[in-house]
């Protein structure tokens, strides 16, 4: 299996020589140049397998074993998809399941994604990422500065899974004061020789858009070996398509069903994975992209208009990993539903990449929309309050912010006979203010994380200025 760049002018490479890099030469994002398919006999075969074995048998139908090993492979996956791992379950659920689900009503569910180390979804991808990295620096004798962006949970997700490991340093940018207090703690706290803490004065697009420039300046990336962990890696995308198999195979019994999923989004990449887990074969009826006031992606799926709105009008808002107006992986999607043009696409984000947008309906692409299961619904932080209240009543359970978008919006789509996952995207610890103002008690944590906020922490404040990281990147790798 070769990648190619949605914007069709880099040359084709392997999985592991992706791994590391994040955009493509020509500032696209990989690909397969096919997406494998799997046979309704194929999904069935698959009810008996742990989620580590699940894992083993998708990825490595993405990842040649001429690339890495599958014997390898098998053994990273074995590695990382432990009941030690993913120990955050709810009461009553199994931690071994990795991705449990929880029943709320007929036909609706909960995807547990959040039983990972900081408890939030990017950990089923991060800590696969993180051993893959390892491997793949090992094997190679390199070192790599992974320079990444967050709006949340991305950076702590990537540091726990990069924190102590030989031949990587972490160089983390964030939102100044813009994400929660157990957010800011998780990431601020870490103490590790190579992790890197820096809060930019200005949005979480303010700080993607940074990352971004250093990874075209060719020169300096290749110089000071420049990583990726946000999702415009596609190693990240690969390992989230495992767990959109896992659920539906939860709550079907054979092949012919149908299920649909809601997820809440920012950046398109917890989506994406959907999105091609259904292009290789999963049954999905439908998948319902949630917003919260940031609803350039809403505005998109029910307009054919793709305006991103830039830092002066992105909301902070009580979910705030979501708050995002520039969506690094809808170009993945949109190569799709152009007919993978990659000229077409090199036109799109022309405008994007200089401030602008573009309007699929009125080029004739936007009627493509509905084959391919897409729609959306968005939310506030009013819906929000109510949607932590009346979960916690009529279910007994408690949501963070995000999940509570999910909820919102999936009431409008659901559909007699078809089970809707919502993806739990984080767990209410993460998001205590919140959850005090919905149901006025502090939500269950950890014990290993009690005090959290109480511990030293470390970062560096900065302007938005992509010299000014550059700079930072030198000065601590000299």
């Amino acid at each position: 299996m070769k990648y190619i760049s949605t914007r069709g002018q880099s040359p084709a490479l392997s999985f592991s020589e992706i791994l590391l890099g994040g955009l493509a030469p020509d500032g696209g994002l990989y690909l397969p140049e096919h997406y494998p398919q799997f046979s309704g006999e194929e999904l069935n075969a698959m009810r008996s397998m742990s989620y580590a074995e699940l894992a083993f048998a998708i990825l490595s139908r993405l990842i040649d074993d001429s690339d890495i090993p599958h014997d390898d492979l098998r053994a990273l996956i074995s590695r990382t998809y432990t009941a030690e791992v993913y120990a955050y379950a709810r009461p009553g659920q199994n931690p071994a399941d990795i991705t449990p689900t929880l029943k709320l009503e007929d036909d609706l569910y909960l995807l547990s994604l959040s039983n990972g180390p900081t408890l939030a979804f990017k950990d089923m991808a991060m800590q696969l990422l993180g051993n893959l990295f390892e491997y793949v620096l090992n094997k190679t004798g390199q070192t790599t500065n992974i320079l990444g962006a967050t709006s949340g949970d991305t950076g702590s997700a990537a540091e726990y899974a990069l924190r102590g490991k030989r031949g990587v340093r972490v160089f983390m940018l964030s939102p100044h004061q813009k994400m929660s207090r157990f957010q800011t703690a998780q990431m601020f706290s870490l103490q590790d020789e190579n992790i890197f803490n820096i809060a930019v004065k200005g949005v979480f697009d303010d700080a993607q858009d940074m990352v971004k420039a250093v990874s075209n300046d060719h020169a300096f990336k290749a110089l000071y070996k420049i990583g990726a962990v946000n999702s415009i890696n596609w190693g990240r995308i690969a390992a989230q398509i495992v767990y959109y198999f896992k659920g539906y195979l939860a709550v079907t019994s054979d092949h012919q069903q149908r299920v649909s999923f809601t997820v809440p989004s920012g950046n398109f990449g917890n989506v994406c994975a959907g999105h091609i887990a259904r292009m290789m074969g999963l049954p999905i009826d439908q998948l319902i992209v949630a917003t919260n006031e940031n609803d350039v992606l809403d505005e998109f799926f029910n307009s054919g208009r793709y305006a991103p709105r830039g830092a002066a009008n992105t909301f902070h808002t009580s979910s705030p990993s979501m708050d995002i107006s520039k969506a690094s992986n809808f170009e993945r999607f949109v190569y799709d539903l152009v007919g993978q043009d990659s000229a077409k696409v090199r036109e799109l984000w022309a405008a994007v990449d200089t401030g602008g947008q573009f309007d699929l309906k009125a080029q004739g692409y936007f009627d493509r929309v509905p084959a391919f299961g897409f729609a959306s619904g968005h939310s506030t932080h009013a819906h929000r309050m109510q949607t932590i209240r009346d979960t916690h009543a009529r279910y007994g359970v408690t949501v963070d912010t995000h999940t509570a978008d999910g909820l919102k919006v999936a009431q409008a789509y659901r559909k007699p006979g078809v089970p809707m996952l919502v993806l739990e995207t984080a767990l209410p610890a993460k998001f205590e203010d919140a959850i005090v103002e919905a149901l006025g008690v502090k939500p269950e944590r950890p014990a290993a994380l009690q005090g959290l906020e109480d511990l030293p922490q470390k970062s560096t404040v900065m302007e938005v200025s992509v010299d000014a990281i550059k700079a930072f990147i030198v000065a601590h790798t000299s």
